[in-house]
């Protein structure tokens, strides 16, 4: 077991209740990975990278895990797994649930199955827009460049706006 490690963690859904979806991946999230220290607001997103006319809801969790990096994806996969993701290699596609680690502590791994931090977070709106709400002064370790500027730099100019249930 190693020592606590602050992660962040980017949430997205854009099938099926979109919000019940986020809000059952948050509690497995906290009960098989890590106690949440933060949470972003919800925001709505066009999609990235592929079409489709199901908007997303997307968020930004901060946990404190004691799971190595490799066993924390793991958990994560088997989180989407339970909530009834449907994985196609190499294609964005919709999503029930789609969790992924932006960074865990200030840790650079780049191997054939994790690459941390998520090699395109400073290209996606929908990423930096609740990472700044929470962590605008978090170091990218290999931009080095911290959140808040990655989002003021960002060229993406995809629709991000608080989400309303009404």
């Amino acid at each position: 077991m190693i020592k606590l490690k602050k992660v962040y963690l980017g949430l997205g859904s854009n099938l099926g209740n979109r919000l019940e979806n986020i809000n059952a991946a948050n509690a497995m999230v906290e009960k098989l990975a890590g106690k949440i220290l933060a949470l972003s607001s919800l925001y709505e997103t066009e999609p990235w990278g592929f079409e489709t006319d199901n908007k997303f809801i997307n968020m930004v969790m901060c946990i404190n895990t004691n799971l190595s990096p490799s066993e924390l994806l793991n958990r994560l996969l088997m989180i989407e797994a339970k909530l009834g993701r449907a994985r196609e290699e190499g294609k964005y596609i919709s999503r029930i649930i789609d969790i992924d680690i932006l960074f865990y502590g200030d840790e650079v791994i780049d191997d054939d199955v994790l690459h941390i931090p998520h090699p395109r977070l400073h290209e996606r709106r929908f990423v930096l827009t609740p990472l700044n709400e929470i962590a605008p002064g978090l170091l990218h370790p290999v931009l080095k460049k911290n959140v808040e500027s990655l989002s003021g730099e960002c060229r993406d100019k995809s629709g991000v706006v608080l989400y309303s249930d009404t």
